[in-house]
């Protein structure tokens, strides 16, 4: 485990914008790759570690392949690189389109990553604090935290159909896909009641019962994150540059 950078929340969303709307906006793929790679850098800076991150992705390289299929099978244009009787079946431009795709993603997921090595309470602090309202900062943050949860419910229901003796790489894609249909309600009842729960303890805890909320902590920004703010501001810049350059 390397050693983390210790970043206020502000600073990592301010990174998450900056790269994702360069992932969005370059179509050079030399530049998406750098995008990627600065990603990459930010991520291991952030968290330490960046395996973590990889090994989850690698549960996607099946959807990862056929987004580029898609892209490549449905765009036109370009020198054919599989062909069907007279049909272009996939063309050189198909396969940077998709490519493109890819990248883009990894680049989403990747800077999103950024914002899972921040403390919840210090995100809704720090989105408090940039003047966003703190019912809104709350909903935010809540919306984070129930992904991992509804993960964690998927896992748990699977595992309980395994333990029954059940092997489900065993049955046919279509049966699978209809088990896994019958899971949804009662995986919907299981999130609706921890939410139950948690608008209960909010208010037990008094939430919005007064129009200005107080805070035991303020975050302040340290020089190392307007360094890194900076050095994200000059790398955006350049980006952009080459991009018009390139294009």
């Amino acid at each position: 485990m390397g050693t983390r950078m210790s970043l206020d929340p502000r600073t990592k969303l301010y990174l998450v914008l900056c790269l994702s709307t360069l992932g969005v906006a370059v179509t050079d793929l030399r530049l998406l790759l750098v995008i990627l790679a600065a990603a990459a850098v930010a991520v291991k800076a952030a968290a330490g570690s960046i395996l973590n991150l990889l090994g989850k992705l690698k549960r996607f390289i099946f959807l990862f392949l056929i987004i580029v299929v898609i892209q490549s099978v449905f765009t036109r244009g370009g020198t054919a690189v599989l062909r069907l009787g007279q049909i272009n079946i996939i063309t050189d431009t198909g396969l940077v389109r998709g490519v493109q795709t890819l990248l883009r993603f990894l680049i989403v997921l990747v800077a999103a990553a950024l914002m899972a090595t921040a403390k919840p309470r210090d995100i809704i602090q720090g989105l408090i604090q940039l003047r966003i309202p703190p019912e809104l900062a709350f909903m935010v943050t809540m919306a984070i935290r129930f992904l991992p949860l509804l993960r964690d419910e998927a896992v748990d229901m699977l595992t309980a159909i395994q333990l029954r003796g059940v092997n489900l790489k065993k049955i046919p894609l279509l049966r699978r896909l209809k088990m896994y249909s019958y899971l949804l309600a009662p995986l919907l009842i299981s999130v609706l009641l921890k939410a139950r729960d948690l608008s209960l303890a909010m208010e037990m805890r008094a939430f919005r019962a007064f129009p200005r909320r107080t805070s035991l902590r303020t975050l302040y920004l340290q020089p190392a994150d307007y360094l890194v703010m900076a050095m994200a501001t000059v790398f955006a810049v350049a980006v952009a540059a080459s991009a018009i350059l390139l294009s």
